[in-house]
């Protein structure tokens, strides 16, 4: 839209004509993105010039300026108005009657304003004390009144930001980097500030900062794009709910998605991430040139004074074949031909990698631009310097993210395109898809030492969740791939079965020892009878590790650990040919047995609290402070109906949440009679701190004779105190694992976690006339998940339809 194209309410300055005019021109459809708030910006420059003329009658020496995003004329629908009434300081009076003429007006549409009435002496002192105020003045522009004034200042902030740029673009970088901390990175976020976090719209106005010092320059291509394609989703957003915010709520997304005409909110948020990433690389890349440039001029006067005045020449020490160090990067050597030697960008990365330095820009592109492909299969030195790269630590994934940037990961691994910059919908994961592979290997290269073929479980880890961008289960569909991906890159046929069986069995160790019964000889027998060999199993427990540590702080924890590694204790001895069964594992220990037979003493139930931690440490690290688990509870209680239902009924009235449980029959020692249930669960208060045992106790007595209407205490809870509306979880879903055990049937439960949910699925399988063998409860974020080992009355697994029909009234009184 041009000017000449501006409704013509435009002409009337006042508030109305202006407003009108404002709604028409958000109203259309046509020409969103840079034209409509080209469109609204002009719009604005005409009414706020007109409002000027009209009260600046009496006034000399002054002009109305646009600062910041105003002052670039990018207006977004609910965009701030960042004005300055600048002035020659002979007419104060004038001024202030000028400015109130001014923001009266914008304040009455309800429009935001940031303000500011100064000399240009005034302005230039603010800017060297202010460095926000100083880059809100470097996209200074004229809109009305005396234009050698705002030349005038425009000329002078420029000089003064030129002249400051070695003091002041290390304050800007730390501002940054002190934002990112607080914000976070945008490409990973599930409800990123578009504006605020690590390669949003703050950061692309700081690169425009760098630039205009003339010290160094961003990386240009795809920054503009990137930029406006965020610019292009605030607006959407700004439209979407009618406010003036950056944050992209989940709840919105799907109506800002609709607004840019986009499939659904997880194609916004990969061209968001995407966009995020095209800023994050290129500040890398300019925030590592200011220093080098900053330390070059350091270092120079004297290098000059030793080498009599001659330009010293960059120091440059060869790291591998083609691939050298000079000024702190890596870069291709004089004599390197990328044309004729396609494995050069795998061994300069890992040549990077292993130096920990990053790879210089013009050599990635050098190298993207004239690498020919590498033969299918690869050749063997391709492979190892893949090997090498992922085995690399923490430094592979600065790496990795340049050869990204350039697009050669892709050429290198097509199917990378499926899963690169793809959001994960899931509170427990932090990255997005790709990340998330990257952080594994990092995570693998740590246990390289416990495996014998440290290669397979790199790539394995690279490729584990490579399915997730088909459709379908992703284990299955991500074995197919790493099948073909295997051997594309040289793998023989025995480690190709390796790597596809890695990638579809990463989830079933953790999957089986948080969610099944280890003591019944059918679970570890499915698992033995899925790996196959020992090297696999050791692989898949390093591998179920380094997923799990990638995955976020909820996925793992040494409670988790040990129950893995006893699942991978017991398929190691039947693949070595011994009993499945262990009964030394089995074994009570001596507190749980003197429950046991305090609890058959008295004929009720015993129990004990027992402060839980763990040492707060990574793979790698030295160990530090332990940290808190919560509470263990031990709870036993002659074996009688009604135990799940009445010990989970209890914890949730005393605000107790429940992070993990099992529930188990007990042998007690010989001459000792009757049957006892042991429930061993982990728990940690709401708020406040935790009960009394007597009090918990004396409750549980309660519940368990019928005393106590657990069901009407907690509906008094929740009516008092309604929960606040938020994101709408996907339903609940139960599902029946006929094949998991031959001693029970297997029923598991996914819901979102929430007081009183055990209660619910205990009572519900009460009522189903079920008797529960042993149960299996984990929590990982927001998501419940839980494994109930049941029978029938006479101990016996469920006939297949009894089964299923327990499953639908069990998933007809969960709530969602």
């Amino acid at each position: 839209m041009t000017r000449a194209d501006v409704p013509n309410e435009a002409e009337d300055t006042g508030p109305s004509g202006y407003a009108a005019a404002r709604l028409r021109l958000l109203g259309e459809e046509a020409q969103p993105g840079p034209p409509r708030r080209s469109a609204l910006s002009g719009l604005t420059d005409e009414w706020l010039a007109g409002l000027f003329a009209a009260g600046a009658e009496e006034a000399r020496g002054v002009s109305l300026v646009a600062v910041g995003g105003y002052g670039r004329g990018e207006l977004s629908p609910r965009s701030d108005l960042d004005l300055l009434l600048l002035h020659d300081g002979s007419d104060p009076k004038a001024v202030a009657a000028l400015a109130d003429r001014l923001w009266y007006p914008v304040w009455d549409l309800g429009l935001a304003l940031d303000h500011s009435v100064r000399t240009p002496a005034e302005a230039r002192r603010t800017a060297g004390e202010d460095l926000k105020v100083q880059l809100g003045l470097l996209d200074a522009r004229h809109l009305a009144g005396d234009l050698g004034l705002t030349a005038g200042l425009r000329t002078a902030v420029l000089a003064d930001w030129r002249n400051q740029a070695p003091k002041r673009l290390p304050e800007l970088q730390e501002l940054c980097a002190e934002r990112a901390e607080r914000q976070g990175e945008l490409q990973y976020l599930l409800e990123p500030d578009l504006k605020e976090a690590r390669g949003g719209l703050r950061d692309a106005t700081a690169l425009r900062a760098v630039a205009a010092s003339w010290l160094a320059d961003a990386p240009r291509e795809g920054l503009a794009d990137a930029r406006r394609r965020l610019l292009d989703v605030r607006d959407a957003l700004h439209l979407a709910t009618g406010r003036a915010t950056d944050r992209l709520a989940l709840q919105e997304q799907d109506q800002v998605a609709a607004e840019l005409g986009l499939l659904d909110a997880d194609t916004l948020l990969r061209q968001v991430y995407e966009a995020a990433r095209v800023i994050s690389y290129a500040s890398d890349v300019t925030w590592r040139e200011v220093g080098r440039v900053l330390r070059s001029r350091a270092v120079r006067p004297r290098l000059r004074a030793m080498l009599g005045g001659g330009k010293p020449t960059a120091e440059r020490s060869p790291l591998a074949e083609g691939v050298v160090e000079q000024d702190g990067e890596v870069v291709l050597a004089r004599a390197a031909r990328p044309e004729r030697d396609p494995v050069l960008p795998l061994r300069a990365a890992a040549a990077a990698a292993q130096a920990g330095l990053p790879l210089s820009l013009h050599a990635v592109r050098r190298m993207a631009a004239t690498v020919r492909p590498l033969p299918t299969p690869w050749p063997a030195e391709a492979r190892e310097q893949l090997v090498t790269l992922l085995g690399s630590g923490r430094p592979t994934i600065e790496v990795w993210e340049a050869l990204e940037a350039e697009g050669l990961i892709t050429r290198l691994l097509p199917d990378w395109e499926r899963v690169r910059c793809r959001p994960q919908r899931n509170a427990v994961h932090v990255w997005t898809v790709d990340r998330h592979l990257i952080e594994t290997a990092v995570r693998a290269s740590a246990f390289t030492r416990r495996v014998s073929r440290p290669d397979l479980l790199l790539v394995a880890a690279l490729l584990h969740d490579i399915g997730k961008g088909w459709p379908g289960d992703h284990s299955v569909a991500g074995e197919i791939i790493a099948r073909d991906v295997a051997a594309r890159i040289g793998f023989d046929r025995h480690d190709v079965t390796v790597v596809s069986a890695l990638v579809r069995h990463h989830l079933l160790l953790v999957e089986t020892a948080t969610r099944r019964d280890l003591e019944d000889p059918a679970t570890v027998r499915l698992v033995a009878d899925a790996v196959g060999s020992q090297g696999t199993l050791e692989l898949l427990h390093a591998l179920t590790e380094a997923d799990a540590l990638a995955t976020g702080p909820a996925a793992w924890s040494s409670w988790r650990a040990s129950l893995v590694a006893d699942l991978v204790k017991r398929v190691s001895a039947v693949l070595a040919g011994d009993p499945v069964e262990d009964p030394q594992a089995a074994a009570p220990t001596a507190e749980q047995e003197r429950l046991a037979i305090e609890a058959v003493a008295t004929g009720g139930p015993v129990l004990s609290l027992r402060a839980q931690t763990e040492p707060a440490q990574e793979a790698g690290e030295a160990p530090g402070e332990p940290e808190p688990l919560g509470v263990e509870l031990l709870i036993a209680v002659p074996d009688q109906p009604g135990v799940l239902p009445a010990v989970a009924g209890v914890l949730a009235m005393h605000r107790l949440t429940v992070r993990t449980a099992e529930l188990r029959s007990l042998d007690l020692p010989d001459g000792v009679e009757g049957s006892v249930l042991l429930l061993d669960w982990r728990v940690a208060a709401e708020y406040g701190s935790l009960p009394q045992a007597a009090r918990l106790r004396a409750d549980l007595v309660r519940a368990l004779d019928g005393s106590l209407d657990i069901a009407g205490r907690l509906a008094e809870r929740d009516a008092a105190y309604p929960r606040r509306r938020g994101v709408v979880p996907p339903p609940p879903r139960v599902t029946v694992h006929p094949a998991a055990s031959r001693l029970a049937t297997v029923i598991e439960v996914r819901a979102q976690d929430a007081p009183g949910l055990l209660f619910r699925i205990g009572r519900a399988l009460e009522d189903a006339g079920v008797r529960v063998r042993s149960a299996h409860v984990s929590t990982l974020g927001a998501n419940a998940v839980d494994a109930f080992y049941v029978t029938g009355p006479q101990g016996a697994p469920l006939p297949g339809d009894e089964a299923a029909a327990v499953a639908r009234k069990l998933q007809e009184n969960l709530p969602g």
